[in-house]
């Protein structure tokens, strides 16, 4: 059962509170080149990113941000460090939200500057806690970057936060570490009720990160922790958004785009049903329809789990057999199967 944790808005994106596990990625571009920003943002938007963060590194990126939000067609979030005038100044440009440690900001006069305005604009803070970059004192006191570390790095981030009344928190602990990282969510979801941003850091590329982050958040989100998530990936950050949908549809948590099937293969297939899979797939990757579509190579299961699908095709003999809503259509020859299946999925 989901962990039912205090509710806040970045934009028009509910998190926490019952809400589903929106789906956030990062732009890769140089927030001050306007133009590549808000062209990643809008490719983010048609893939179904819900939410996307922006890095801050100064005041013209801080500026530029200004007029991104604008004209984004997703929510946004800056991404803050040490400065606490460029916190202001997004802010002041109608931000949707921050992702900065407090405790990293400098004087409490600062923070609470920051609060101020957050507060007036009802803007949430993320708290996002790095094993890769803990404060000093918990790594003399814990030895290294342990989940417990980690966890006391932001409880203490969340009490500057609590002490100036501000609520309108949610909180990472990531790490590259699949066991650590949820470990990490695990003893702090016991201690809090803010929502938890969730994901594993620097995972890796396409391939390896994509491994670990579906091992690590299928963990936290089938034990019931995970109120947002961004896949992180060396790569296309499109790819991020794609990778986390396909997490949480296998767990049946939320459903976006078709639900793909085919087979492993094996020396029963008679149709170069790999060419055929990448082939469908590609072709699919644009249609947000809620259906169930099977590539199948073999007369054992293929039948059987074609005619489960909305549509699907069972290999033969250098053809196929193409099914919609479990009946036989008609025999393909193997190199018009995608062309076939594409137009029975139009046809429905």
């Amino acid at each position: 059962m989901k962990k039912l944790t205090r509710q806040i808005h970045v934009g028009t994106i509910a998190i926490g509170g019952g809400a589903p596990c929106s789906v956030q990625s990062m732009c890769s571009t140089d927030t001050r080149d306007i133009s590549a920003t808000l062209a990643q943002i809008r490719e983010l938007a048609e893939v179904g990113c819900e939410i996307v963060r922006c890095a801050v590194p100064d005041g013209d990126a801080a500026v530029a941000l200004m007029r991104i939000k604008r004209e984004s067609p997703l929510p946004v979030i800056a991404d803050i460090h040490f400065d606490y005038k460029l916190a202001l100044q997004v802010l002041s440009g109608g931000i949707d939200g921050l992702r900065l440690n407090p405790g990293n900001i400098g004087e409490k006069w600062k923070v609470a500057e920051i609060v101020a305005a957050a507060a007036e604009r009802r803007v949430p803070i993320r708290i996002g806690v790095n094993a890769g970059s803990l404060e000093q004192e918990l790594l003399r006191q814990y030895g290294h970057p342990t989940a417990e570390a980690m966890v006391a790095s932001a409880l203490g981030h969340m009490r500057i936060l609590e002490d100036l009344n501000y609520q309108e928190i949610k909180v990472s602990l990531k790490a590259s570490d699949v066991r650590k990282t949820v470990a990490a969510y695990r003893l702090l979801a016991a201690q809090t009720e803010y929502p938890l941003h969730i994901g594993i850091t620097e995972a890796g590329t396409l391939f390896s990160g994509t491994i670990k982050s579906s091992v690590g958040l299928g963990i936290l989100l089938e034990g019931g922790i995970g109120d947002t998530l961004r896949v992180s990936l060396t790569g296309a950050p499109r790819d991020e958004v794609r990778v986390g949908y396909d997490i949480l549809k296998a767990l049946g948590l939320r459903q976006r785009g078709v639900n793909f099937v085919s087979c492993p293969t094996c020396g029963r297939c008679q149709i170069d049903l790999i060419a055929v899979a990448e082939k469908v797939e590609k072709m699919l990757m644009g249609v947000d329809r809620q259906i169930t579509v099977a590539v199948m190579g073999c007369a054992v299961n293929g039948p059987g789990e074609a005619r489960e699908a909305d549509v699907g095709i069972a290999g033969g003999n250098g053809e196929g057999l193409l099914f919609r809503h479990g009946e036989i259509i008609r025999k393909v020859p193997e190199a018009e199967l995608a062309e076939a299946l594409l137009e029975e999925i139009a046809r429905l």
